[in-house]
């Protein structure tokens, strides 16, 4: 039975550093196509979450429902992404959502606040 259980760790473990791994080669986990127009109409939109989160699924619903292109990185599979969130956004919590080249970072998701944030970038282009 030991020896089972060794074998599960193991394979475990490498299942979490190839899915690690993929993320990072890849650079950012799911770039979305967005429909013709889209990516003019917003500026580039950066969601870090995990997957269990409430408030990172309604931000990624809200998101998807109104084809919002965006970039999700779960911050549990991707270690670039977990440092940026904890280092560069001082941010022990998800979601954060960062609209442009760092032009606002909201922690947290309130479709208002989201929506006020894209309009202030906007007028700044």
């Amino acid at each position: 039975m030991g020896m089972v259980v060794r074998i599960l760790i193991v394979f475990a473990l490498w299942c979490i550093a190839a899915t690690s791994q993929a993320a990072t080669e890849e650079g950012l986990q799911s770039p979305l196509k967005p429909p013709a127009g889209a990516r003019q109409k917003y500026p580039k939109i950066v969601l870090y979450s995990v997957s269990w989160c409430p408030h990172c699924k309604e931000a990624k619903e809200y998101l998807t429902r109104n084809n919002i292109p965006f970039i999700n990185r779960d911050v549990e599979v991707d270690n670039a992404a977990m440092n940026d969130l904890t280092k560069k956004y001082k941010s022990q919590g998800v979601p954060v959502i960062v609209i442009g080249n760092d032009d606002a970072i909201l922690k947290g998701f309130d479709r208002q606040k989201f929506e006020k944030a894209v309009k202030d970038v906007q007028k700044r282009r």
